[in-house]
């Protein structure tokens, strides 16, 4: 892994760098996009039968995109009992940690008859992407159905595409059904995000999109937000870890790759006020690439999104870290959680070196769909708030409106807004 000084130049160079990575660089597949959704809202079922037959090699139509219970049941079959213990201990963990996250109605009456307060309501039904294809992602299944369980959702519908046999992976469907899925359609890509959008004959249309996926299924998201809400517009994975002389160079080479092997556009970055740990973890890096199954992956990314960056003092690293804003965050250093306390941006934060970032990944509890791309300066990770709404609450007596009608009256004429001053004022005519 490259070694470098950290100073202004270093850290403007590395943010440029790291905003190339973001969906909204990617202005060429836009037109793409637009088609697919164009054409899915349009043709609705036929569209996204003819698009999941090209895109992903498999035949579907309106009697076999809904994954029905027998293919659920044959899914349990093939998934071994252990992984199944583990899945539903992980579901336990993060269900019990979204439960603490619950938000709830408040009314708050006086005397006079004014009563004030906030309706809190769940969303009506949500769509849940779940990447698939070759690759299965039980976690993120668990990620984004169980918080919008505990919100008190009535209907969650998932998304992946199927393999070319035309199955989901099994594993990824016993998540589901695990997690309370009420419904999982084969189709995957922009074409699913545009029929969970728009509705088609077989897929209805959601409140809400959640859930991460390529850059089609994050230019789709982008481009039906206000036809539907979305959770965030998700970029490729990346891990900063903030360290000093304290710090074991093993762990902290292993949890650099632990993202790095997600894709070529992963970022992994070290920053340490120790030359002797970042020569170190360098060394480290290099000899785990070796041996891992993805290697070529781990080396791209870090050739074209590595850096170590080797700070003065530790309030300069953690000035780049909140610079950075990183979608995860480790921090190794003799005080972690003194350092903790002057973190501003970052999506999750993992304190100590026996808190790697794995554990958020699948396990611990705390939701692991974070902003990326330097978004945790003003996103938070997916939560239970994001499959809430709240309406506000607000009743006068005639009395209470008495007192202040005429300050309202006032306030409505300097803006220029008769009808709303009459509004009030036809309550107190003789």
């Amino acid at each position: 892994m490259r070694i470098e000084k950290l100073d202004k130049n270093t850290k403007k160079n590395l943010l440029e760098d790291l905003l190339k990575r973001s969906p909204n660089s990617y202005g060429e597949y836009e037109e793409r996009v637009r088609n697919i959704l164009d054409e899915v809202h349009e043709k609705k079922d036929a569209a996204v039968f003819a698009f999941t037959e090209k895109f992903d090699g498999a035949s579907v139509n309106a009697d076999t995109i809904q994954v029905t219970e027998a293919e659920i049941q044959e899914a349990y079959k093939e998934v071994d009992d252990s992984l199944l213990r583990i899945i539903r201990k992980a579901l336990k963990n993060i269900d019990v940690y979204h439960q603490k996250q619950m938000q709830y109605s408040w009314f708050d009456s006086k005397p006079d008859g004014t009563i004030l307060g906030q309706k809190v309501t769940a969303l009506e039904r949500v769509g849940v992407y779940v990447p698939g294809g070759k690759a299965a992602y039980p976690s993120s299944v668990l990620m984004n159905i169980i918080p919008a369980k505990v919100a008190g959702v009535d209907q969650i519908i998932m998304v992946t595409p199927p393999g070319r046999d035309g199955k989901v992976n099994p594993t990824t469907l016993v998540a589901a059904k695990e997690a309370g899925a009420d419904a999982v359609y084969k189709v995957g890509g922009a074409q699913a995000i545009a029929a969970l959008a728009y509705g088609t004959e077989s897929i209805p249309k959601v409140d809400k999109i959640v859930g991460p996926g390529n850059i089609y299924v994050a230019l789709a998201k982008k481009a039906v937000y206000g036809h539907v809400s979305i959770d965030s517009v998700a970029g490729p994975s990346e891990i900063l870890v903030l360290a000093d002389e304290t710090a074991n160079p093993r762990y902290v080479a292993a949890d650099l790759l632990s993202q790095a092997e997600h894709d070529e556009l992963a970022s992994a970055i070290l920053v340490t006020t120790s030359m002797e740990l970042a020569q170190k973890v360098s060394a480290e890096a290099d000899a785990f690439t070796e041996k891992l199954s993805r290697g070529e992956i781990i080396r791209k990314s870090l050739d074209n999104y590595g850096h170590i960056l080797v700070a003065d003092t530790l309030a300069d690293a953690i000035d780049a870290a909140n610079e950075i804003a990183s979608e995860h965050l480790e921090i190794m250093t003799a005080d972690p959680f003194q350092v903790m306390t002057k973190i501003r941006n970052a999506g999750a934060i993992f304190i100590g070196e026996y808190s790697s970032e794995p554990l958020g990944d699948y396990f611990a509890g705390p939701n692991h769909i974070l902003p990326t791309n330097g978004t945790a300066k003003f996103f938070s990770p997916l939560s239970v708030d994001d499959f809430l709404k709240k309406s506000s609450i607000i009743s006068y007596s005639r009395e209470a409106l008495e007192e202040i009608h005429t300050d309202i009256e006032q306030f409505a004429e300097a803006e220029h807004l008769t009808a709303h001053a009459n509004s009030i004022k036809v309550r107190f005519e003789d």
